[in-house]
């Protein structure tokens, strides 16, 4: 069968597949933080303004984010080096004024797990989210009836419910276009990548505190728990309250395993601020999962914080990559690994369809990116007419004609050369792929 018609099979059997879920009960559970984003209207021109206006005497090339953003000056220097390598990531920013008073601004989710929970929502298949800024923004934007949470009393309910208990968190998030011009007096940079970068002032998720209220649920209702979603351990700045979640974490899942063998462990990487909390956070979490889930950046720095060599260009050389990652970290079925161009397992053989989730991923993620809001049935119907990939179809060939064949599934995504947005295009991936579970 043909990956377009891969794709178009899969839609149709989308609705019986969520279907099952909500008559079954079978949710995915997804943490741990959410947040307030500050989606920034950005755009050249009024960046260029600014580099007129503040460093009219500063060269493009020189410019580096510092550790933390506190000046005009220092955020206009982040925003260029992000923009001009193409380059997506994260910088600690202290005053978020300094976004509001220099952009257009509007709300928008934060957090992975509440953003694959919308991407889930508005395709009709329920999950269970646990909230870390649990602030009335930030749940007026869950008033769905297939989001839930845990309250404190152990009962599920639909997130739209809670009352604030922690203090708020806002992400600013600034995404730029491949092809619009960065200049000052006679320097001149195209952007090469559409791309974001996230600018955080931390609050609640620098600790990331947990509801113990979620875990047991989750633990106690395993059954219905198809995939438990372990995320956000980046925004997390010490490594005493990192090891003490995760040693957290490593208990619930081996109950949550206990309770349900056949549930799926899924951890979803992210950028880190810290090398050292990134080393740390996936040199004890990572063998307690059964599935670890990037994207082209962060498996390549990953492999070079442990000198394995790779050519991001070159598919075998990822598949070796992703090979050893599993293999050193003794991650327990496979590694997905998802990209504008395509995604990818590599691992055992699971119940699970793994080509139709990796297809349900690029889907929700495609209408994230082209609708700048996540797709609802209607939406993401119409991205099946987008072309796949070409550079994806060329890795298929190359995947089918390699010793990897047998236990390498690589999807091509419907591309799009220049997304709307690109702010949680990687949370609505890993969302669609829970389906499968």
């Amino acid at each position: 069968m043909s990956l377009e018609k891969k794709y178009r099979e899969a839609f149709k059997k989308m609705d019986t597949v969520i279907k099952e879920h909500v008559e079954k009960e079978r949710y995915p559970a997804m943490g741990y933080t959410s947040n307030l984003d500050l989606l920034c209207d950005f755009n050249a021109r009024a960046l260029n303004n600014l580099l007129e206006k503040h460093v009219p005497n500063e060269k493009l090339t020189d410019m580096k984010p510092p550790n933390m953003i506190k000046t005009i000056k220092e955020l206009l220097h982040t925003l260029v080096y992000y923009a001009a390598n193409g380059i997506g990531g994260e910088a600690d920013i202290e005053d978020i004024d300094l976004i509001k008073n220099n952009f257009m601004v509007k709300n928008g989710m934060g957090g992975t797990a509440v953003q694959a929970a919308l991407a889930l929502s508005e395709v009709g298949c329920p999950s269970v989210v646990h909230l870390t800024d649990d602030s009335k923004e930030v749940c007026d934007m869950l008033q769905t009836p297939f989001i839930y949470t845990v309250a404190q009393n152990g009962e599920r309910i639909p997130a739209k419910y809670v009352k604030q208990t922690k203090e708020q968190e806002v992400h600013c998030i600034v995404q730029f276009k491949k092809g619009d011009l960065i200049l000052l007096k006679d320097q001149r940079i195209a952007i090469p990548v559409s791309n974001r970068v996230i600018l955080t002032k931390i609050t609640v998720n620098g600790k990331v505190p947990f509801s113990d209220a979620y875990f047991q649920y989750v633990e106690k209702n395993a059954q219905k728990i198809g995939s438990n979603v372990l995320s956000s351990f980046n925004s997390i700045q010490e490594k005493e309250i990192l090891m003490e979640r995760l040693q957290y974490i490593k208990k619930h899942v081996k109950i949550y395993k206990e309770n349900n063998p056949n549930g799926i462990v899924y951890f979803e990487d992210a950028h880190y601020h810290n090398k050292e909390i990134r080393k740390a956070c996936i040199e004890t979490i990572y063998s307690s999962c059964d599935i670890i889930s990037l994207n082209e950046e962060e498996l390549e720095y990953s492999l070079k914080m442990y000198s394995f060599p790779i050519n991001p260009d070159s598919i075998l050389s990822c598949v070796e990559g992703v090979k050893f990652l599993r293999t050193f970290f003794k991650v327990k079925k496979g590694v997905i690994v998802h990209t504008k161009d395509y995604s990818m397992y590599v691992g055992d053989h699971l119940n699970a369809d793994m080509e139709t989730g990796l297809i349900y991923g690029n889907l929700l993620a495609t209408a994230k990116a082209v609708n700048g809001w996540y797709g609802s049935k209607t939406e993401v119907r119409e991205i099946l007419d987008i072309p796949l990939s070409e550079k994806g179809l060329l890795y298929v060939k190359e995947l089918r004609q390699s010793k990897y064949a047998g236990e390498a599934i690589l999807v091509p995504t419907k591309y799009i050369d220049k997304p709307r947005y690109t702010i949680g295009l990687g949370d609505s991936f890993m969302g669609g792929v829970q389906i499968c579970f």
